[in-house]
């Protein structure tokens, strides 16, 4: 046989691919592009994704390693998703074996054979007796809830049924009574049938979303970007919920992205009532036989719906029809570390290379997408009106230097709260920091407790009766004394949800209370356990942190009260100010989302502050037209196009000087900005510095950043720094 090279990307971070040989007894069958094969790289075994096949090598045979094996098995990628990858590989300028990682779960970048076992789906026992049922519908309603649940859909997951809400004994109590069994799943490609569709839960639309709805159907198997820009209540999961029944009338999959795994219950919810077909699940909660079966589900085409956070755009799906990003202003969909991509540009790109279309959706529209959509770039769509009854709530703003505060709250805030539990409905305190403190000072000497490696205070946290740093995760003991003095008045400054939590309660006892934040809800299921008993109102007052203010509906929550008004409004980065009003206006709408009329209260102490008077009176979309405007004079994003490096080391001179030496040459058509210290200039003991780069075409960025990159192998103090490159960075605080 002739000998045969492949082209492959390890995952490595290096910006090349690799060649290997391969062996005579391996070429039969033909190597695919997109095939996982083992190679030996250094000396450990990985697993590589074959980019090209050659007969003609110009490197010397004996400096050309062979592969290991091949493995022969049906977990390869497609052509299209190869070139996706590649797309995403070339725009965000990351090495292209660890982008092609992201794109396999952990099990299937593992070199030893798998054992994969048939995953195992919930069905209604044929036999189940209807005087079985009835007789524990009302004594057990949970176990009666998820009976007709797996009864209605003959196939469902054990990860669904959690993400839902429901037990291991739950399902075990069905088991003991002979109402359910557990089946292998059978891997068959998904066709639709009119019977799928559970039009008792459809709802009758409004003209606005009719049009919205119309306008996508009209571009079914075409490219167009359609931005939804609707109010907090006004529809939109319904709008989504309406064009996916043409996608999937047509048997073609839908993806549906969603910021944060917080939305995945309440979303999966909406979806298993409208659609009987299988759904998958793809978010950092399952574990990796269950990301695994995500995937294979996906491949194998059985996998109708797939709702994941971000990194589910990687999903291979095959026969793809409609990608959907919900909150698409949310800044979770952009990964923060390793490859930086964001969630909502790479749909985008998908759905164009794809031909398919993408919705997005917002009540806060980040700019670079609203810019688009007035340009004409995207389509845009406007809802305007609440759905239903519910009118959107009045926020008005308490100016908290002329009122008397207890534990943090003012005395018009206290008495609201008051009027509102007094009518038997629900309060949301909102407020954006978790802990019981954010410091902890000396009241002799004001010593404040530092943490060491990064120079920010560290944060208590009561209840573990420790002081963490939110920054690099280290821990230690509260001391009983000062350091510096000796003394042990120790004490608290600043207030988180953990300490306001305690003090709601002293100030209402008779009122059930529930705290939401990461720290709250660590463990698998609670989320979706605590959101159930807020809509079951077995709590009337909510303390929550931004995971409780994005996309939640709570009909009985009447008020909403923002502790802190005042977090962004003299933020050195450009962006905060949008994103503070993202943030307030979505926390705003969690109020009066049914028929009962809803009041969201700020505490600020600059209630004259421009920015906070243009959202109260004009509203968001008033304050982004206006900013986009400053932004456009001031020539930022999105109207010019930025790139950042970022530097790190043990010695603060190294990055700096590393940075600078980049930033020597010019560049045609490009400025710099910097290097200079990032906002927090140490972390987790590393000094760091940034470096922005500006263009006003996202082409001369690109030619720009090229070159950067040729010339960082000649810096001579590359090899004394770890540096990363962010395209279209979203937060300079990292």
């Amino acid at each position: 046989m002739s000998a045969q090279y492949v082209q492959v990307a390890v995952p490595v971070p290096m910006r090349q691919l690799f060649t290997y040989q391969v062996p005579d007894n391996m070429q039969t069958p033909p190597i695919r592009v997109g095939e996982r094969i083992a190679v030996p790289f250094g000396n450990r075994q990985v697993i590589a994704i074959v980019m090209d096949c050659t007969h003609e090598c110009n490197i010397d045979n004996d400096k050309i390693k062979a592969i290991s094996k091949r493995l022969n098995d049906s977990f390869h990628l497609s052509s299209s998703l190869v070139s996706f990858l590649k797309l995403c590989s070339n725009y965000y300028h990351h090495p292209i074996g660890d982008v092609f990682q992201q794109a396999l779960p952990k099990l299937l970048r593992q070199v030893k054979q798998l054992d994969i076992q048939p995953p195992m789906v919930w069905h209604s026992h044929e036999q189940a007796h209807n005087e079985v049922i009835e007789k524990f519908a009302s004594k057990a309603p949970k176990q009666h809830a998820l009976f007709q649940l797996i009864k209605k859909h003959q196939g469902i997951s054990w990860s669904e049924l959690r993400t839902l809400g429901y037990s291991k004994v739950q399902l075990n109590a069905l088991v003991n009574k002979q109402l359910i069994v557990e089946k292998e799943q059978v891997a068959k490609p998904f066709l639709w049938q009119t019977k799928l569709l559970a039009a008792e839960n459809k709802q009758r639309l409004s003209t606005e979303q009719a049009v919205i709805v119309a306008a996508i159907n009209l571009n079914h198997n075409k490219f167009a970007c359609h931005l939804i820009d609707g109010v907090t209540g006004s529809g939109k999961t319904e709008v989504y919920l309406q064009a996916m029944e043409k996608t999937l009338s047509s048997h073609q999959q839908v993806l549906v992205i969603v910021p944060e795994i917080g939305l995945t219950p309440q979303t999966l919810l909406r979806f298993e009532q409208r659609f009987t077909v299988p759904i998958c699940l793809h978010h950092s909660n399952l574990n990796d036989n269950e990301r695994l079966t995500t995937w294979l589900n996906a491949q194998q085409g059985s996998a109708a719906i797939v709702i994941g956070t971000r990194s589910a755009i990687f999903s291979p799906l095959h026969h793809l029809g409609l990608i959907i990003v919900d909150e698409e202003h949310d800044g979770s969909l952009k990964q923060q570390d390793s490859f930086r991509y964001h969630g909502r540009d790479l749909a985008i790109l998908r759905a164009k290379q794809l031909g398919i279309p993408v919705v997005l959706g917002s009540a806060t529209p980040s700019f670079e997408s609203l810019q688009n959509a007035l340009s004409g770039k995207y389509r845009y769509h406007q809802l305007q009106k609440r759905a239903g009854n519910s009118t959107e709530a009045k926020i008005s703003l308490i100016d908290i230097a002329t009122q008397q505060m207890e534990y943090g709250l003012s005395g018009t805030l206290k008495h609201e709260i008051k009027q509102t539990l007094a009518r038997g409905e629900q309060v949301l305190i909102f407020l954006n920091r978790r802990g019981y403190a954010p410091a902890v000072h000396c009241q002799e000497c004001h010593w404040v407790a530092d943490c060491q490696r990064c120079d920010k205070p560290y944060t208590f946290h009561q209840k573990q009766q420790l002081l963490i740093c939110h920054h690099c995760g280290s821990q230690k003991r509260v001391p009983k004394q000062c350091p510096c003095c000796g003394t042990v008045r120790i004490a608290p400054i600043g207030q988180g949800t953990e300490q306001l939590e305690r003090r709601i309660a002293e100030l209402f006892p008779h009122s059930s209370l529930v705290r939401i934040d990461r720290d709250s809800t660590r463990k698998k299921g609670q989320l979706t356990k605590l959101l159930q008993e807020i809509s079951d109102k077995k709590h009337q007052l909510l303390i929550g942190t931004q995971m409780l203010a994005k996309g939640h509906h709570f009909p009985d929550v009447t008020l909403v009260a923002v502790i802190d008004g005042d977090g962004a409004l003299f933020s050195f980065d450009f962006r905060a100010s949008e994103q503070m009003a993202q943030l307030l206006i979505q926390v705003a709408g969690r109020a009066g989302r049914a028929s009962k009329p809803g009041k969201v209260l700020v505490q600020t102490n600059y209630p004259d502050h421009p920015l906070l008077q243009d959202l109260v009176h004009n509203g968001y979309q008033h304050f982004a037209q206006q900013a986009l405007k400053e932004r456009q004079q001031a020539l930022l994003p999105p109207f010019s196009f930025q790139a950042l490096i970022r530097a790190e080391a043990n010695y603060p001179s190294y990055p700096e000087k590393f940075l600078r030496a980049l930033a020597a040459k010019p560049l045609a058509q490009c400025e710099f900005a910097g290097p200079v210290p990032a906002a927090m200039e140490k972390k987790a003991g590393k000094f760091r510095y940034h470096l922005i780069i500006q263009a006003r075409s996202r082409k001369h960025l690109h030619c720009a950043i090229l070159e950067l990159l040729s010339q960082v192998c000649e810096n001579e103090w590359h090899k004394k720094v770890r540096w990363n490159l962010d395209i279209d960075p979203i937060d300079l605080n990292w």
